[in-house]
């Protein structure tokens, strides 16, 4: 039996990357697994590759979740899925880099709306049925950035965004205990997914600039991350709440 049997998870941007390993990783663990993304074709080989598995996951595409009525939507069909909502895994984000002062305001506000909206919006239309359930838990993925600053790429919006993640989950945290929820947030730090891969090409100067910072010297994979977030979500975390864990290959203990 795995570690979240019969648990239904609602997880965002399951279309690649992070989302899909997590969506993979938690079905694996015996999870109901609800997936959303923008990119119907993307996000249904993820819901193909759970099922041929044998694993249970149903897919709802495309969704922008910048969009408070999508947002709500997507949470109300999310619940009629598997009849309710254990776990709310907030992994979809859009963000652009840019150094001050070239970092635009469009630049700024699109960061802002889907790295801080997304989850925000995500978990306030989640809340009131997870208070129904007696408790869950809501997973923010928040990012390094939210820590320490970085300097490749230069990251302005991503730093501000994701330090409000870190800081809404300890208030999600702190409201949510007495209804049963706890909130966690997973910080990142660099991983190479196919899109990360793709935008870096035959970089190598800008792949060993970013990963010098970390103690390991590589990128992380995306098991390495959502391994932990499947421990998270599961009852033997049941004394975890309010924190920010670091993965990030030891970059933000120097």
């Amino acid at each position: 039996m795995g570690i979240l049997e019969n648990k239904i998870v609602l997880i965002t941007g399951t279309g690649g990357g992070l989302g899909r390993a997590a969506a993979l990783t938690f079905a694996r663990e015996g999870a109901k697994v609800v997936g959303c993304d923008i990119n119907v074709n993307a996000n249904n080989e993820t819901v193909e590759l759970i099922r041929s598995s044998g694993g249970e996951m149903k897919g709802i595409a495309p969704v922008d979740l910048t969009d408070p009525e999508q947002a709500r939507k997507m949470v109300e069909d999310a619940v009629v899925a598997y009849n309710g909502l254990d776990v709310v895994y907030n992994n979809a984000a859009i963000q652009r880099f840019g150094p001050m002062p070239e970092f635009s305001i469009e630049d700024w506000r699109v960061t802002i709306a889907g790295e801080l909206d997304i989850p925000f919006f995500v978990s306030k239309y989640a809340w009131p049925h997870l208070v129904q359930r007696g408790g869950g838990v809501i997973i923010n993925v928040a990012s390094l950035a939210g820590i320490i600053a970085g300097e490749t790429p230069p990251m302005v919006g991503h730093c501000a965004a994701k330090a409000g993640v870190i800081a809404m989950t300890r208030q999600f945290a702190l409201e949510g205990a007495p209804h049963g929820i706890r909130a966690v947030a997973i910080s990142p730090g660099p991983f190479l997914t196919p899109a990360s891969d793709r935008d870096l090409g035959d970089n190598q100067a800008a792949r060993d600039a970013i990963t010098k910072k970390t103690l390991l010297k590589r990128f992380g994979q995306p098991e390495e991350l959502v391994e932990l977030a499947a421990f998270i979500a599961s009852d033997r975390a049941s004394y975890i709440t309010g924190a920010n864990f670091p993965v990030d290959g030891g970059a933000s203990a120097w």
